[in-house]
C-alpha cells in the first residue's frame, strides 16, 4: 500500500478563518488530538506573524509527539529564521516556504519580475535548508501561474533542496479535471520531480477543495494540506475527513492508497475543533454532520432496518460517530470522571480536572441523567493556557413582559470585585451592557447563536457568539443549563479574549 501524507493545517490556515482564534492551550490541544489520530504532519502557525503564534508554536513544537511539526515562513530571512527558532524543540520539523509565482501577485503584492521571483524560491529555500533537512517550498498561486515558469521554478527550488513541493490553488479557483491537469503536467516537465513528493494544497472558494485534491492524488499528489471540519480562509480549505474517507470508502478508484488516520478519531477531533473555534458545524456536512448518519424518510428508514448499506456507505462507528450514552451520575468519583475525559480524548492538568469535576458535580446535582456531551461542554472551558482577566462572581436579572429588564453583574479582577447594572433590550442585553460598563469595553454583536448540546428538558444549552470590538472580530461560546448564564459565560469570554490580546 502506497501512502498519501495528510498535510494538517487546522492550526494555522483554518485559525486564518475570520472569528476563529485560538490561545496557546487550545492549540496544544487541538495538536494533540491531531497528533492521536495519525496526522503526519502539524502545521503549528506562521511564527513571524505575532509574538502569541510564536509562542504558540513553540508550545506545540515542545509538547506534541509523533507528527513532523512545521512553521510557515515567507522567503524572507526574518520569517525562516522565527520559524526555525520556534521549532528547535521539536523532535522532527520541516519549514514551509512560500512565495508566489502568479503573474497578478508578482505585478500587485510582489512587484517583482519572473527573474527575482526565481532567485528569492532558490535562497530562500537554501537558506531554510541550513536550520532542517526538510523543507517545503509552495509556489503561491499555482493554479493560475504560468505553465512553464512554474515548471521552471519547481523544478530549482528542488534543485536546492526543497523536499516537498507544494501546489496551492490558493483562490479555490481550478475545477477537478484542469488541477489533476496540473499535477500530472508538473510530473511530465519538471526533469527532477522524483527528488521531492508533490503536495497539493486546495481552498473552497468554489466548493471543490476536496474534489481538487482528490483530483491530484489520482495524478500522482502523494501529500495533500487539509483542515479538520474545512475551516480556513474565506469559504476554506479542503476537508481532511472527506478527503481521507473517500479514499477509504472508494478502493475501486483509490487503489492501493492509503492515510495513516484513526478514522474512529475522527468525529471526536471534529467536535473539539469546533468548540474550540466556536464554528458550529452543519448538520448536513459530510461526514461529520450531525445528519450524516441520519434517517428521516420512510423508504429509507426500512432500508436502514433491513441492511444499514442500503443508504449508509460509510458505517457511524468507522468515523467514530455514536449516540449519547449515559456514563457518569452524581454518586462517580473522581477516578471514574478522569478515566471517562481520557476515553473522549481530552488530556486534562491536575488543577483543570479538579475544576472540571467540580463543575461536574454542580450538573449532577442539576441533572438526572449526564451523558457523554455534557462531560464535553463543561470541560471546554478548562482547556485554557492562561488565567482569565475577567471572572464572573454572579448575576441578577429582574425580568418580566410588562417591565424593561434589568441586569447586575458581579465580576472579579486581580481579587477586586467590580459591580455594574444595566437595561436592556433583553435580560441578556441587559447583562452584556452591564459588563460593557465594567470592563470599558463596547462591543458589537454579529451573530448570536443558542443550541441544547445535550438531551432532555434539563439539557445543557450552548451559546455560540461573535462580537466586533473596535476592528476585531472575535468568537466565543458559553454553556450552562441556564440561557443567560451561557449567554453571560460566552460574551465574557469573547471581552477575555479581546483584552488578553
Amino acid at each position: 500500500m502506497e501512502k498519501i501524507i495528510i498535510f494538517d493545517t487546522t492550526l494555522r490556515d483554518g485559525e486564518q478563518a475570520p472569528g476563529a482564534s485560538l490561545n496557546e492551550g487550545e492549540k496544544v490541544e487541538i495538536a494533540k488530538a491531531l497528533a492521536a489520530m495519525g496526522v503526519d504532519i502539524i502545521e503549528a502557525g506562521f511564527p513571524v506573524s505575532s509574538p502569541g503564534d510564536f509562542s504558540a508554536v513553540c508550545a506545540v513544537a515542545r509538547s506534541v509527539k509523533g507528527p513532523v511539526i512545521c512553521g510557515l515562513a515567507r522567503a524572507i530571512k526574518k520569517d525562516i529564521e522565527a520559524a526555525a527558532q520556534a521549532l528547535a524543540k521539536a523532535r522532527r520539523r520541516r519549514i514551509h516556504v512560500f512565495l508566489a509565482t502568479s503573474k497578478i501577485h508578482m505585478k500587485y503584492k510582489l512587484k517583482k519580475a519572473e527573474d527575482e521571483i526565481m532567485k528569492l524560491a532558490v535562497e530562500s529555500v537554501r537558506y531554510a535548508r541550513k536550520f532542517s533537512c526538510d523543507v517545503e517550498f509552495s509556489p503561491e498561486d499555482a493554479s493560475r501561474s504560468e505553465r512553464e515558469f512554474l515548471f521552471k521554478v519547481v523544478e530549482a527550488v528542488i534543485g536546492a533542496g526543497a523536499t516537498t513541493v507544494n501546489i496551492p490553488d490558493t483562490v479555490g479557483y481550478s475545477e477537478p479535471e484542469e488541477f489533476g491537469n496540473l499535477i500530472s503536467q508538473i510530473r511530465e516537465n519538471v526533469p527532477n520531480i522524483g527528488r521531492a513528493v508533490i503536495s497539493v494544497h486546495c481552498h473552497n472558494d468554489l466548493g471543490l477543495g476536496a474534489a481538487n485534491s482528490l483530483e491530484a492524488v489520482k495524478n500522482g499528489a502523494r501529500q495533500v494540506e487539509c483542515t479538520v471540519n474545512g475551516i480556513g480562509e474565506r469559504a476554506g480549505n479542503a476537508s481532511m475527513e472527506e478527503i481521507v474517507m473517500t479514499i477509504a470508502t472508494r478502493k475501486d478508484i483509490f487503489k492501493g492508497l492509503t492515510t495513516n488516520i484513526k478514522k474512529e478519531q475522527i468525529y471526536k477531533t471534529s467536535r473539539l475543533v469546533s468548540k474550540l473555534t466556536g464554528f458550529v458545524i452543519a448538520p448536513n456536512k459530510a461526514i461529520v454532520g450531525a445528519n450524516a448518519f441520519r434517517h428521516e424518510s420512510g423508504i429509507h428508514q426500512d432500508g436502514i432496518l433491513k441492511e444499514r448499506s442500503t443508504y449508509e456507505i460509510i458505517k457511524p462507528q468507522d468515523v467514530g460517530f455514536r449516540g449519547l450514552g449515559l456514563v457518569l451520575g452524581k454518586h462517580s468519583g473522581r477516578h471514574a470522571f478522569a478515566e471517562r475525559l481520557k476515553n473522549l480524548g481530552f488530556h486534562l492538568s491536575g488543577p483543570q480536572l479538579e475544576k472540571a469535576f467540580s463543575r461536574f458535580k454542580m450538573l449532577a446535582d442539576k441533572k438526572k441523567d449526564i451523558f457523554d456531551d455534557d462531560l464535553m461542554a463543561i470541560v471546554e472551558d478548562e482547556i485554557k493556557s492562561a488565567k482569565p482577566l475577567w471572572q464572573l462572581e454572579s448575576f441578577e436579572v429582574n425580568s418580566g413582559n410588562r417591565i424593561s429588564p434589568v441586569a447586575s453583574v458581579r465580576l472579579k479582577k486581580k481579587n477586586r470585585l467590580f459591580v455594574g447594572s444595566s437595561t436592556g433590550d433583553g435580560p441578556v442585553d441587559a447583562c452584556f451592557k452591564a459588563m460593557e460598563k465594567i470592563t470599558a469595553i463596547k462591543g458589537e454583536l454579529l451573530d448570536y447563536r443558542l443550541e441544547a448540546v445535550t438531551k432532555g428538558k434539563d439539557a445543557i444549552g450552548e451559546v455560540n457568539l461573535r462580537v466586533r470590538f473596535k476592528n476585531r472580530v472575535v468568537a466565543a461560546r458559553g454553556s450552562s443549563t441556564d440561557v443567560i448564564e451561557a449567554s453571560v459565560s460566552a460574551y465574557l469570554n469573547a471581552l477575555n479574549k479581546y483584552a488578553l490580546r
